[in-house]
């Protein structure tokens, strides 16, 4: 049964650290093929299990060497119903790869919690369209309907809460919220915004935010932002502003690209671990309830160092 999803240590302000991107390590630093940018088809075999499993024991090292608070996050960012079927997954095997997903990082949690401690584990939801690509938005109705199977999968293993993650536009985000309500799961919306700090549909990342807070009475526990680089969202975090207290959570990318230049890029632009731990630290400055810090594309277990020695030391 989950541990913490009735009292999440999270919300207590206490700081938690989250892993970088795992798509791209997996690719450039692994050498391994996702297709369709889609980690959680490694759980389709041992191999690919045992990869997934020393991933994360790359930062379960970390959590041990500080004795730091963790969320794990599975990787099912694809691993919804029109992913699975471009992979060829049947709606069973798909059920089982988010539920290996889980299961693994409940292993994590055995493994690296201790008393001085708490690792919690998040179940990731991606937006059912390509964030790099976004084509045709879904009415809140039906992204309800779409993420409901996979949301009830979660709700039934050890998750404790979900996050769903680069949503670019607010009906995916409240629909997403209507179906974990319905499930009594809790869940965290995180949007990804383009170089100009705004989300492709043409939202403010404030109007976003507000917007889903609007329609939902306030149901996530709080918000974060992902995949993209702190340069191109650290000048709309205006200081004082009542809507920065809504974001808890930065997972950024490592790299400055945009996302039309990573989509087309053959490379790995992991930045530099050191300043990106530094922009964190300023990030941190301009959002007073920023407690939960991990990484996006281009960064790893270096970029995740940094950051805690930046912010947490």
């Amino acid at each position: 049964m989950f541990k913490y999803r009735k009292n999440l240590p999270q919300l207590n302000g206490d700081m938690f650290l989250m892993e970088g991107g795992p798509e791209t390590t997996l690719i450039f630093k692994y050498g391994l093929d996702l297709p369709e940018f889609a980690a959680f088809d490694l759980y389709k075999n041992d191999e690919g299990c045992e990869h997934l499993r020393n991933y994360y024991s790359s930062y379960g090292e970390l959590v041990e060497k500080y004795n730091v608070n963790f969320i794990f996050e599975s990787v099912t960012f694809r691993a919804s119903s029109d992913w699975g079927e471009k992979l060829g997954y049947s709606r069973e095997a798909l059920g089982n790869a988010n539920r290996k997903a889980i299961k693994v990082l409940l292993e994590m949690r055995n493994r690296f919690e201790t008393e001085k401690n708490k690792i919690v584990i998040c179940g990731s939801i991606g937006p059912r369209i390509d964030g790099y690509i976004p084509g045709e938005m879904m009415s809140e109705k039906e992204a309800e309907k779409y993420h409901f199977a996979q949301l009830k999968i979660f709700s039934e293993t050890d998750a404790d809460f979900v996050t769903a993650c680069t949503l670019t536009n607010t009906e995916e985000a409240i629909g997403v919220c209507h179906a974990a309500k319905s499930l009594n799961m809790p869940v965290v919306i995180s949007f990804a915004v383009e170089t100009d700090g705004n989300l492709d549909c043409g939202l403010t990342l404030k109007e976003a935010i507000e917007k889903t807070d609007k329609a939902t009475d306030n149901l996530p526990l709080y918000y974060m932002i992902n995949c993209a680089h702190p340069t191109h969202f650290e000048g709309i975090l205006v200081s004082g502003e009542p809507w920065l207290e809504r974001i808890r959570g930065i997972r950024a990318n490592a790299s400055t690209r945009s996302h039309a230049e990573m989509e087309a890029a053959d490379d790995f632009d992991e930045g530099n671990p050191e300043e990106f731990g530094q922009q964190y630290k300023a990030l941190k400055e301009r959002l007073p309830h920023l407690n939960i810090l991990g990484g996006c594309c281009g960064s790893d277990q270096r970029h995740i160092e940094e950051i805690y020695k930046a912010c947490m030391v």
